[in-house]
Protein backbone atom coordinates (compact mmCIF):
# COMPACT_ATOMS: atom_id res chain seq x y z
CA UNK A 1 0.00 0.00 0.00
CA UNK A 2 2.91 2.37 0.68
CA UNK A 3 4.03 2.09 -2.94
CA UNK A 4 0.79 3.76 -3.94
CA UNK A 5 2.40 7.08 -3.04
CA UNK A 6 5.24 6.37 -5.48
CA UNK A 7 2.84 5.70 -8.34
CA UNK A 8 0.77 8.79 -7.49
CA UNK A 9 3.88 10.99 -7.37
CA UNK A 10 5.16 9.69 -10.70
CA UNK A 11 1.65 9.99 -12.11
CA UNK A 12 1.50 13.66 -11.11
CA UNK A 13 4.82 14.30 -12.85
CA UNK A 14 3.76 12.51 -16.04
CA UNK A 15 0.39 14.29 -16.03
CA UNK A 16 2.16 17.64 -15.72
CA UNK A 17 4.35 16.72 -18.68
CA UNK A 18 1.33 15.84 -20.80
CA UNK A 19 -0.45 19.07 -19.84
CA UNK A 20 2.62 21.03 -20.94
CA UNK A 21 2.61 19.21 -24.27
CA UNK A 22 5.58 16.91 -23.63
CA UNK A 23 5.16 13.22 -24.35
CA UNK A 24 6.24 10.86 -21.50
CA UNK A 25 8.36 8.85 -23.94
CA UNK A 26 10.80 11.79 -23.86
CA UNK A 27 11.95 10.37 -20.51
CA UNK A 28 12.94 7.03 -22.01
CA UNK A 29 16.72 7.10 -22.22
CA UNK A 30 18.79 4.02 -21.47
CA UNK A 31 22.21 5.75 -21.16
CA UNK A 32 20.73 8.11 -18.55
CA UNK A 33 19.27 5.13 -16.73
CA UNK A 34 22.67 3.44 -16.70
CA UNK A 35 24.42 6.50 -15.30
CA UNK A 36 21.89 7.14 -12.53
CA UNK A 37 20.70 3.70 -11.50
CA UNK A 38 23.76 1.68 -12.48
CA UNK A 39 26.40 4.06 -11.14
CA UNK A 40 24.30 4.90 -8.08
CA UNK A 41 23.91 1.23 -7.21
CA UNK A 42 27.62 0.60 -7.70
CA UNK A 43 28.50 3.56 -5.50
CA UNK A 44 26.51 1.94 -2.70
CA UNK A 45 28.60 -1.19 -3.14
CA UNK A 46 31.55 0.89 -1.98
CA UNK A 47 29.74 2.05 1.16
CA UNK A 48 27.95 -1.22 2.03
CA UNK A 49 29.03 -4.84 2.06
CA UNK A 50 27.41 -7.27 -0.35
CA UNK A 51 25.67 -8.94 2.59
CA UNK A 52 24.10 -5.62 3.64
CA UNK A 53 23.05 -4.86 0.07
CA UNK A 54 21.33 -8.23 -0.31
CA UNK A 55 19.65 -7.80 3.08
CA UNK A 56 18.39 -4.37 2.04
CA UNK A 57 16.98 -5.68 -1.24
CA UNK A 58 15.34 -8.54 0.65
CA UNK A 59 13.58 -6.14 3.02
CA UNK A 60 12.24 -4.01 0.17
CA UNK A 61 9.12 -6.20 0.37
CA UNK A 62 8.32 -4.48 3.69
CA UNK A 63 7.27 -1.44 1.67
CA UNK A 64 4.46 -3.55 0.21
CA UNK A 65 3.65 -5.94 3.06
CA UNK A 66 5.22 -4.82 6.35
CA UNK A 67 5.32 -7.29 9.28
CA UNK A 68 1.96 -7.71 10.98
CA UNK A 69 2.32 -6.44 14.54
CA UNK A 70 -0.92 -6.67 16.49
CA UNK A 71 -0.12 -5.11 19.87
CA UNK A 72 -3.56 -5.80 21.31
CA UNK A 73 -3.53 -9.46 20.32
CA UNK A 74 -0.05 -9.88 21.78
CA UNK A 75 -1.15 -8.22 25.02
CA UNK A 76 -4.05 -10.67 25.29
CA UNK A 77 -1.71 -13.62 24.67
CA UNK A 78 0.68 -12.46 27.40
CA UNK A 79 -2.18 -11.88 29.82
CA UNK A 80 -3.53 -15.36 29.18
CA UNK A 81 -0.11 -16.92 29.74
CA UNK A 82 0.31 -14.98 32.98
CA UNK A 83 -2.95 -16.43 34.25
CA UNK A 84 -1.88 -19.96 33.31
CA UNK A 85 1.51 -19.53 34.99
CA UNK A 86 -0.03 -18.32 38.25
CA UNK A 87 -2.67 -21.02 38.34
CA UNK A 88 -0.74 -24.04 37.04
CA UNK A 89 2.94 -23.06 37.31
CA UNK A 90 5.54 -22.06 34.74
CA UNK A 91 5.86 -25.58 33.33
CA UNK A 92 2.26 -25.36 32.11
CA UNK A 93 3.38 -22.69 29.64
CA UNK A 94 5.12 -25.33 27.54
CA UNK A 95 1.80 -25.99 25.85
CA UNK A 96 1.57 -22.28 24.97
CA UNK A 97 4.84 -22.14 23.03
CA UNK A 98 3.21 -23.18 19.78
CA UNK A 99 0.47 -20.55 20.13
CA UNK A 100 2.97 -17.67 20.09
CA UNK A 101 2.99 -15.51 16.98
CA UNK A 102 6.75 -15.11 16.52
CA UNK A 103 10.10 -16.70 17.33
CA UNK A 104 10.98 -14.00 19.86
CA UNK A 105 7.91 -14.78 21.99
CA UNK A 106 8.39 -18.53 21.62
CA UNK A 107 12.00 -18.24 22.75
CA UNK A 108 11.00 -16.18 25.78
CA UNK A 109 8.29 -18.63 26.82
CA UNK A 110 10.66 -21.56 26.46
CA UNK A 111 13.22 -19.77 28.62
CA UNK A 112 10.59 -19.29 31.35
CA UNK A 113 9.68 -22.98 31.14
CA UNK A 114 13.37 -23.86 31.42
CA UNK A 115 13.58 -21.89 34.66
CA UNK A 116 15.61 -18.88 33.52
CA UNK A 117 15.35 -16.13 36.15
CA UNK A 118 13.75 -12.81 35.27
CA UNK A 119 17.01 -10.81 35.30
CA UNK A 120 18.76 -13.18 32.90
CA UNK A 121 15.61 -13.35 30.78
CA UNK A 122 15.48 -9.57 30.48
CA UNK A 123 19.19 -9.29 29.68
CA UNK A 124 19.19 -12.00 27.02
CA UNK A 125 16.05 -10.84 25.24
CA UNK A 126 17.01 -7.19 25.40
CA UNK A 127 20.35 -8.04 23.77
CA UNK A 128 18.44 -9.92 21.06
CA UNK A 129 16.31 -6.83 20.35
CA UNK A 130 19.31 -4.49 20.21
CA UNK A 131 21.26 -6.83 17.94
CA UNK A 132 18.31 -7.10 15.57
CA UNK A 133 18.04 -3.31 15.45
CA UNK A 134 21.74 -3.06 14.64
CA UNK A 135 21.25 -5.61 11.87
CA UNK A 136 18.31 -3.65 10.43
CA UNK A 137 20.01 -0.26 10.63
CA UNK A 138 21.97 -0.67 7.34
CA UNK A 139 18.71 -1.52 5.54
CA UNK A 140 17.26 1.97 5.95
CA UNK A 141 20.68 3.60 5.54
CA UNK A 142 21.15 1.81 2.22
CA UNK A 143 18.07 3.37 0.64
CA UNK A 144 18.79 6.77 2.18
CA UNK A 145 22.33 6.63 0.78
CA UNK A 146 21.02 5.67 -2.64
CA UNK A 147 18.73 8.69 -2.37
CA UNK A 148 21.84 10.81 -1.93
CA UNK A 149 23.78 9.28 -4.80
CA UNK A 150 21.00 9.35 -7.40
CA UNK A 151 20.70 13.16 -7.80
CA UNK A 152 24.48 13.47 -7.98
CA UNK A 153 24.65 10.80 -10.67
CA UNK A 154 21.83 12.63 -12.41
CA UNK A 155 24.04 15.72 -12.60
CA UNK A 156 26.87 13.57 -13.95
CA UNK A 157 24.53 12.25 -16.62
CA UNK A 158 23.41 15.77 -17.50
CA UNK A 159 27.01 16.95 -17.86
CA UNK A 160 27.84 13.99 -20.09
CA UNK A 161 24.81 14.80 -22.22
CA UNK A 162 25.80 18.45 -22.49
CA UNK A 163 29.31 17.44 -23.54
CA UNK A 164 27.73 15.48 -26.36
CA UNK A 165 25.42 18.39 -27.18
CA UNK A 166 28.39 20.77 -27.45
CA UNK A 167 29.76 18.57 -30.21
CA UNK A 168 26.62 19.31 -32.21
CA UNK A 169 26.89 23.11 -32.26
CA UNK A 170 27.33 22.97 -36.01
CA UNK A 171 24.07 21.02 -36.32
CA UNK A 172 21.30 23.17 -34.79
CA UNK A 173 18.62 20.67 -35.77
CA UNK A 174 20.13 18.09 -33.37
CA UNK A 175 21.29 20.47 -30.65
CA UNK A 176 17.88 21.04 -29.05
CA UNK A 177 16.93 17.35 -28.71
CA UNK A 178 20.41 16.53 -27.40
CA UNK A 179 20.15 19.14 -24.63
CA UNK A 180 16.70 17.81 -23.70
CA UNK A 181 18.06 14.29 -23.42
CA UNK A 182 20.92 15.57 -21.26
CA UNK A 183 18.49 16.62 -18.54
CA UNK A 184 16.65 13.28 -18.49
CA UNK A 185 19.35 11.89 -16.19
CA UNK A 186 18.69 14.73 -13.75
CA UNK A 187 15.00 13.85 -13.73
CA UNK A 188 15.82 10.20 -13.09
CA UNK A 189 18.05 11.13 -10.17
CA UNK A 190 15.68 13.60 -8.51
CA UNK A 191 12.52 11.56 -8.96
CA UNK A 192 14.16 8.29 -7.96
CA UNK A 193 15.63 9.84 -4.82
CA UNK A 194 12.69 11.92 -3.63
CA UNK A 195 9.77 9.75 -4.73
CA UNK A 196 11.18 6.33 -3.89
CA UNK A 197 14.54 5.91 -2.17
CA UNK A 198 14.52 8.51 0.62
CA UNK A 199 10.86 7.78 1.55
CA UNK A 200 11.65 4.05 1.42
CA UNK A 201 14.54 4.49 3.84
CA UNK A 202 12.36 6.46 6.22
CA UNK A 203 9.56 3.90 6.02
CA UNK A 204 11.89 0.97 6.69
CA UNK A 205 13.35 2.83 9.68
CA UNK A 206 9.80 3.27 11.03
CA UNK A 207 9.03 -0.43 10.56
CA UNK A 208 12.21 -1.37 12.44
CA UNK A 209 11.19 0.94 15.30
CA UNK A 210 7.73 -0.65 15.42
CA UNK A 211 9.30 -4.11 15.61
CA UNK A 212 11.50 -2.99 18.52
CA UNK A 213 8.50 -1.50 20.33
CA UNK A 214 6.50 -4.70 19.84
CA UNK A 215 9.32 -6.83 21.19
CA UNK A 216 9.96 -4.57 24.17
CA UNK A 217 6.28 -4.89 25.07
CA UNK A 218 6.60 -8.66 24.78
CA UNK A 219 9.75 -8.54 26.90
CA UNK A 220 7.95 -6.64 29.67
CA UNK A 221 5.17 -9.21 29.64
CA UNK A 222 7.55 -12.16 29.75
CA UNK A 223 9.53 -10.66 32.62
CA UNK A 224 6.29 -10.12 34.53
CA UNK A 225 5.37 -13.77 33.98
CA UNK A 226 8.83 -14.94 35.06
CA UNK A 227 8.52 -12.84 38.23
CA UNK A 228 5.11 -14.43 38.91
CA UNK A 229 3.45 -11.02 39.10
CA UNK A 230 -0.33 -10.81 39.14
CA UNK A 231 -2.23 -10.22 35.92
CA UNK A 232 -3.10 -6.63 36.80
CA UNK A 233 0.57 -5.76 37.20
CA UNK A 234 1.36 -7.33 33.83
CA UNK A 235 -1.40 -5.31 32.19
CA UNK A 236 0.06 -2.15 33.67
CA UNK A 237 3.52 -3.05 32.37
CA UNK A 238 2.36 -3.57 28.81
CA UNK A 239 -0.32 -0.90 28.97
CA UNK A 240 2.39 1.67 28.28
CA UNK A 241 2.73 0.15 24.81
CA UNK A 242 -0.98 -0.36 24.06
CA UNK A 243 -2.13 2.98 25.48
CA UNK A 244 -4.02 1.34 28.34
CA UNK A 245 -2.16 2.73 31.34
CA UNK A 246 -4.85 1.68 33.82
CA UNK A 247 -4.31 -2.01 33.01
CA UNK A 248 -8.01 -2.60 32.39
Amino acid sequence: MNLLGVFLAVGCILTAMILEGTHPTALLNFPAFMVVVGAGFCACLVQFSLKEVLLSLKHFVWLITPPRLNFQSQAELLTGMATIARQQGALALENSVASANDDFTRTGIQMIVDGVDKDSLYSLLENAIELEQQRLEPVSKYYESMGGYFPTMGIVGAVLGLIHAMSLLDRPDLLGPSIAVAFVATIYGLVGANCLLIPAGGRLRTVAAEIALYKYMTLEGLVSIAANENTLMLKRRIGVYTGNLNGE
